[in-house]
């Protein structure tokens, strides 16, 4: 039985002390002022306020000021006033209203979901640099020759114009237009042909590879995996609660011999144009026998053609996609390594069996993706835009990957030789041992050059082939010639 509570004593608020700043906001610095004082009195005490009238007088300041300010405490509950008697904020509760009173008994933990605990294990390994590109950050492109002065032009078109229509809600699927024109786009350069309706517009190829694992995967499920590996793709299917098995690499990309022994597997995640992180490009034989086994199977594989435009020598091999008959094949493309990372503008083009179930996700998610960057996008391909911006950044890339293999010749080339770089925005080396990683790692950040050691994309746990236990990769698109240059002098004085 709850204690009978005594009344209270009662105390006169005194104005001293309290003093206003100028300018604006008078009436919420009295309130805070004022809260402050109603808390920190005793909870045996009633405090009666002055008058809205003398308490204007005691500061000086006008007296709808100090009505503003005992409005806003009466509506938070600090507060109570009787006609004839005054306002009043009564100790014992007032700590109450504010959450404040003495400290509670200590609540049960909240049980938690089976996501959240799947994410306590599977964070995403966030990326180690933020802050303008630096020599040699990976996964950037050459956006500092993005034509912003285009973009701007066709954004202001979209807002003066923009039509009715697409200031509503849209299609799950994405802006029309977009797709039809990727539709093209892909038929063309990558010889990969489909459908508009079979293309769904998202927000880069990391929101394509967790709606793939939301909808296809179930808890238990497993997903073989290149190893070492893209990590944020990692985390994003390990979310779903499947469970990754690693396959390993070798010159011609994921080791598919491995596949026979993993029939019971859902899912197959690859980057065979330029596997991430390791650089090199699944064989056509290699792609046959991995959509036979998918076949085989009953399994779906999730192609990530993540930096496919950048292709420096040779003829790019079809993507899978175009090579599948059996419908098993999720492309996913991206804008980012075009554009710019911040656009988050990327597609999924989806066997059309999988059409309307993608739709009632996305649907029920975000819904849509953004009008106006689509249909900015759109029309920025249309005009041949695209196409151009295309070859001014293969170029570049090439530039600037041939500047890093010609300044690191002399420096390191006896030591820690580069592979040839045929495709893609970045490289990787092998070390000898994951002591010299470390120790060529730390050395490098030391002296302002941002590596990332190879080990960072062993999946947790899982064998790895020798050649990919330990090493560097580097990215060359992200900063011009000479910041390569510089980055170079730096590392030969910090590796001496």
């Amino acid at each position: 039985m709850a204690k009978p509570v005594p009344p209270a004593l009662a105390m006169h608020l005194d104005a001293a002390g309290i003093t206003l700043g100028g300018g604006k906001g008078l009436a919420r610095q009295l309130c805070l002022a004022l809260r402050q004082r109603i808390l920190a009195t005793p909870d045996t005490y009633r405090i009666k306020l002055p008058t809205s009238r003398s308490l204007a007088l005691a500061l000086k300041v006008s007296r709808n000021t100090v009505v503003r300010a005992y409005e806003q405490l009466y509506a938070e509950g600090y507060i109570s006033s009787r006609i004839g008697d005054g306002t009043y904020a009564d100790g014992l509760a007032a700590p109450v209203a504010a959450g404040l009173a003495a400290p509670a008994a200590v609540a049960p933990a909240m049980q938690l979901s089976s996501m959240q605990q799947r994410l306590s294990g599977h964070e995403v390994r966030q990326r180690r640099f933020d802050g303008p590109p630096r020599a040699f950050r990976l996964g950037i492109p050459a956006y500092d020759l993005f034509p912003s002065a285009i973009w701007a032009r066709l954004q202001g078109n979209f807002w003066r114009h923009a039509p009715l229509a697409q200031m509503g809600y849209g299609d799950a699927a994405g802006n029309l237009r977009l797709r039809e024109l990727i539709a093209a786009y892909l038929r063309q350069a990558r010889g990969l042909a489909c459908e508009p309706s079979q293309i769904m517009i998202t927000a880069g190829a990391q929101h394509g590879i967790a709606l793939c694992a939301q909808l296809l995967l179930d808890v238990g499920d497993k997903v073989v995996m290149e190893n070492p590996c893209y990590p944020a793709a990692a985390s994003a299917l390990a979310l779903s609660g499947a469970q990754l098995v690693g396959i390993g690499l070798d010159q011609d990309g994921m080791d598919t011999s491995q596949l026979a022994q993993h029939g019971d597997c859902r899912m197959a995640y690859v980057t065979p144009s330029h596997q991430y992180p390791v650089g090199v490009t699944l064989s056509l034989a290699r792609r046959l026998e991995l959509l036979a086994w998918a076949e085989r199977c009953n399994s779906w594989i999730i192609e990530d053609d993540y930096d496919g435009e950048y292709r420096y020598d040779g003829t790019p091999l079809a993507p899978l996609a175009a090579l599948d008959h059996g419908a098993r094949v999720l492309y996913v493309g991206t804008f980012s390594k075009i554009a710019f990372p911040g656009l988050r503008l990327g597609y999924l083009v989806l066997p059309s069996k999988l059409v309307p179930a993608f739709g009632a996700l996305r649907a029920m998610g975000d819904r849509h993706p953004a009008a106006a960057d689509q249909a900015v996008m759109a029309e920025f391909i249309a005009a041949g835009h695209f196409q151009r911006h295309i070859r001014r950044m293969r170029r570049a890339s090439r530039s600037r990957r041939d500047v890093l293999l010609a300044g690191w010749a002399p420096l390191f080339g006896a030591q820690l030789p580069l592979p040839r770089v045929a495709a893609g925005l970045h490289l990787s080396l092998s070390l000898s041992s994951p002591e010299q990683e470390a120790e060529l790692v730390a050395k490098a950040l030391a002296a302002g050059v941002e590596i990332n050691p190879l080990s960072r994309f062993h999946l947790p746990g899982q064998a790895v082939n020798p050649p990919h236990r330990a090493g560097l990769t580097l990215g060359f698109a992200g900063v011009n010639e000479a910041a390569i240059g510089h980055a170079l002098r730096l590392l030969q004085q910090a590796w001496n």
